[in-house]
């Protein structure tokens, strides 16, 4: 005998083990966003993210190179002000291997850079220990390569549509919202993910498209904050309904 069941009456171990796992996730999304705020929030050199933190991170400053626009962005508080000015005016003066050294600027990044900035760190940056990786970012801030953004694409489509489809799950089988409510907020998330990183390849071309980027973040956390929401809403403070039972063909 099949019963029809809802998130009300799945039983104490399931409603466990859903809202550990929403909990976990919701963990997960704040600090998602806060590591959002700390990197592409700063590219601008203010905190909070814009429009203008979208477009350089994707688009480029093209008004200076990408050493330079990072020092006055998201690397601002990596380095003191005076050996900034000094890696920026060397950056201005043609960014040459020989003044590299004579100028101390070789300390500089030593001293500041090369802890997350080298192999032995292995956090996915830049290896400015080799020079040749130091001269191809003192040239024009042209955002996100190619190649950065297939990783970054391929990793947040897996990863991310994984996380919503555990959630929608769990989200189905609540019994508050209609069938019509409950198939557009399940959808959301994932046509805001296909928007959302679809504007960067946009946004790289074209700077217009950066608001693109805010309103497909901004469908994904909204769809994640009512099916979160409804979800726990009915497992732990709706009524249970009794179990129903009905034949397997209308289960």
């Amino acid at each position: 005998m099949l019963y029809k069941w809802n998130l009300t009456n799945i039983g104490l171990p399931l409603k466990v083990l859903f809202t550990s796992y929403l909990c976990v996730v919701a963990i997960g999304y704040v600090m998602a966003f806060t590591q959002i705020l700390f990197t592409h929030g700063m590219a601008d050199g203010k905190f909070g993210l814009s429009v203008d933190d979208i477009v350089y991170s994707y688009y480029g400053n093209r008004s200076g190179t990408l050493i330079e626009n990072k020092l006055d962005g998201s690397m601002k508080d990596k380095a003191e002000d005076a050996d900034r000015f000094k890696i920026i005016q060397w950056v201005r003066d043609g960014a040459d291997e020989e003044t590299f050294k004579s100028k101390g600027i070789d300390q500089i990044f030593e001293n500041n850079c090369f802890g997350c900035h080298s192999a032995e760190a292995d956090m996915g940056l830049p290896d400015f220990t080799q020079f040749q990786n130091i001269k191809e970012r003192a040239k024009e801030d042209t955002g996100a390569t190619f190649s950065s953004l297939t990783r970054v694409s391929h990793i947040h489509l897996f990863g991310i549509s994984f996380i919503f489809f555990f959630v929608g799950l769990i989200f189905v089988m609540s019994k508050s919202v209609p069938a019509g409510l409950k198939a557009i907020a399940i959808a959301m998330p994932f046509a805001s993910q296909i928007m959302d990183i679809g504007s960067w390849w946009l946004t790289k071309f074209e700077p217009i498209f950066a608001w693109l980027v805010i309103i497909g973040g901004g469908g994904m956390a909204v769809a994640f904050a009512f099916m979160w929401t409804v979800s726990m809403y009915e497992m732990w403070f709706m009524r249970a309904d009794k179990p129903v039972s009905v034949k397997p063909g209308d289960a």
